[in-house]
């Protein structure tokens, strides 16, 4: 039985091809074959130019190649090259649906080594200049989607904590601020919206909880939504 190849689950990071740390440009570099997600930016891929690209990418609303599917080329591509890299936007291991791949792949007696990336929580909080977490104000913080598995409520509890961030919220930004209005949070809650964090196209825009339930302008790219009295503008901030 041949060798069979590792495989490398890389975070991209947020989008911004020089957000990507050291250890995934390197092994991007030196990458066989690379599965990447749909988020993932050209610039990105310049990385890899040597490997061969196969596009993998879920996007809401689009046609997407099922996690079943992309478990199994995973496998297959570990008989056929020494170095896989599945380069993942964010971090593997928050929404990326780590789980799923690693279980197949375990299951396969193939190796795997994880390459953590910035996750766009965190490069949200950089780009907007606005601190996840302010003394006396927030010490928690709670990253969440709406989205379920088909076994799952399609609302699940919202957590409980002071600053809360919503994963690919576009759609769903608006129920979540309706509920957290019928909760008890104030109307002034401060809320900040990043569109396309880190690339070319960043979009920011702030609000309150109250705007925030009358919807939002369909977007053309990821959107994260962070919530809470930690996002409240400084006195002297741009």
């Amino acid at each position: 039985m041949a060798e069979l190849g590792k495989v490398y689950l890389v975070g991209a990071g947020p989008g911004a091809a020089d957000l990507i740390t050291v250890r995934g440009a390197r092994l991007l570099a030196q990458a066989d074959v690379v599965l990447y997600d749909a988020l993932v930016t050209p610039e990105m891929l310049d990385l890899c130019r040597q490997a061969e690209l196969i596009s993998v990418g879920k996007r809401s609303g689009q046609r997407s190649t099922a996690q079943t599917l992309i478990n199994q080329q995973l496998v297959d591509c570990a008989g056929k090259y020494r170095h896989i890299v599945r380069l993942k936007g964010g971090d593997p291991m928050l929404f990326g649906r780590a789980d799923e791949e690693l279980r197949a792949l375990e299951a396969a007696g193939i190796e795997v080594e994880i390459v953590p990336g910035i996750t766009t929580a965190v490069a949200a909080a950089a780009a907007t200049k606005q601190p996840l977490t302010k003394r006396g104000v927030a010490r928690s913080v709670a990253f969440f989607t709406s989205s379920t598995a088909p076994d799952q409520p399609d609302h699940p509890a919202l957590p409980e904590t002071d600053t809360l961030v919503q994963y690919m919220g576009g759609r769903e930004a608006a129920a979540t601020a309706e509920r957290l209005l019928a909760e008890g949070r104030r109307a002034g809650l401060p809320v900040v919206i990043i569109e396309n964090c880190s690339r070319a196209d960043e979009r920011i825009e702030r609000m309150s909880l109250a705007d925030l339930a009358r919807g939002l302008e369909p977007g053309h790219g990821p959107v994260l939504v962070m919530l809470g009295e930690a996002m409240a503008r400084r006195e002297h901030q741009g």
